[in-house]
């Protein structure tokens, strides 16, 4: 297992090069696949590798100070991001996913910007939505996830002016990559 000791930092360096003054403005974005499911389709729950991943998110959360939590209504989503919201007292906003990817993320992103500018923000999706979520908020376009990968940790920071930086770690234990996915650069 990846120690959070050395992942958290990783994933919170951006806040450190940046002036507390600005930072104050900045809104922090926590972006993460869903864990592990259960079964390769449908809305399934969490297996127990993905009960584990979410709760590897508590301390990262914790450190990073997140106080909103944005998940789909798929129970993937809602069960990755219940341990952090439990220990916070945070009640999740659940961001359907309808009318395609494209309308899906505009509304994450609309949400962050209207309802939860300079606060810091988990926001959990899935291997399609999660690149799309980084781009729309700044970030640079990436690739879709293969569906092997769980432990992609995006934190973007965006700021007042609108720019943003995207830090890439990894969080809780490594993912299994199987054959399908292999041939992808991580």
């Amino acid at each position: 297992m990846i120690s959070l000791k050395l992942i958290a930092p990783l994933a919170l360096a951006a806040l450190v090069a940046t002036p507390l003054a600005q930072r104050e403005a900045d809104t922090v974005v926590l972006v993460v696949r869903h864990a592990e499911k259960s079964a390769p389709s449908g809305d399934v729950p969490l297996s127990a590798a993905g009960e584990s991943r979410a709760q590897a998110l508590v301390a990262i959360g914790r450190e990073a100070g997140v106080s909103a939590v944005i998940t789909t209504q798929f129970q993937r989503t809602r069960q990755t991001a219940a341990p952090l919201a439990t220990a916070l007292g945070i009640t999740p906003e659940v961001i359907d996913v309808k009318g395609g990817v494209a309308e899906h993320v505009a509304g994450i992103a609309q949400a962050i910007k209207t309802r939860h500018a300079g606060r810091t923000v988990l926001v959990v999706g899935h291997s399609n939505t999660v690149p799309a979520i980084v781009t729309a908020l700044g970030g640079p376009k990436l690739p879709d996830l293969c569906d092997d990968f769980y432990d992609d940790l995006f934190t973007v920071v965006v700021s007042s002016d609108g720019s943003a930086r995207v830090v890439h770690a990894r969080y809780g234990a490594p993912s299994t990559v199987g054959a399908a996915c292999a041939a992808m650069t991580r």
